[in-house]
């Protein structure tokens, strides 16, 4: 008997990337999900509650499949930087982390449809940027072009060379998918690993 699909909740090339690391085999599924931040919502709060939409989404009408969903908000100051969708955005996102600490929440849900069991992770990384001059920040905007990525970096890429230090528990969880606590949830579900 062959175990549950598996089926990555986003379009995310970053986010299948990671995945390739543990699994060989998977699909990929567009959540649709709206992705406003609510009133009142803090950055952790927004990040699960959009990881758990996310898996909710893609797991619609799905049987027998465990479903991951991920969403990563990006906190200065107490304040969220979404994806900047413009290079002017990315620029003033870069300019005002320039020489701050910023937050990163990167929630996970892993949703079995056999059961209708989730199970959630959020993994926090504190990212400490160097103080950037306007000349580096249009350079890296212009070479790396990070319009869709939450904080304007690509830390896979030239992004890192923006930064002092990373503190963290996984550092695939600042791409996006936090691979440790994913093994520990695909495990729990009945996936081996390795």
């Amino acid at each position: 008997m062959s175990g549950p699909r598996i089926v990555l909740g986003s379009t995310s090339v970053y986010r299948a990337e990671l995945l390739r690391r543990l699994l060989p085999a998977f699909e990929q599924r567009a959540p649709g999900t709206d992705e406003v931040a609510l009133t009142g919502e803090s950055p952790v709060d927004r990040a699960l509650r959009l990881a758990i939409a996310k898996a909710d989404a893609a797991g619609a009408g799905q049987l027998d499949a465990l479903i991951i969903g991920s969403d990563q908000v990006a906190e200065l100051n107490g304040s969220i930087l979404d994806k900047p969708g413009t290079a002017e955005r990315a620029r003033a996102q870069l300019a005002a982390s320039s020489g701050h600490e910023v937050q990163f929440h990167t929630a996970l849900c892993l949703l079995d449809t056999r059961d209708g069991m989730r199970y959630t992770h959020i993994d926090h990384t504190r990212v400490r940027f160097r103080i950037l001059s306007e000349t580096e920040i249009s350079r890296y905007v212009a070479r790396e072009n990070p319009l869709d990525c939450a904080g304007s970096f690509k830390c896979e890429g030239l992004g890192i060379s923006l930064f002092e230090r990373i503190d963290n528990e996984d550092p695939t969880a600042l791409i996006g998918l936090p691979l440790i606590a994913l093994a520990r949830l695909l495990r729990e579900a009945g996936i081996t690993l390795p």
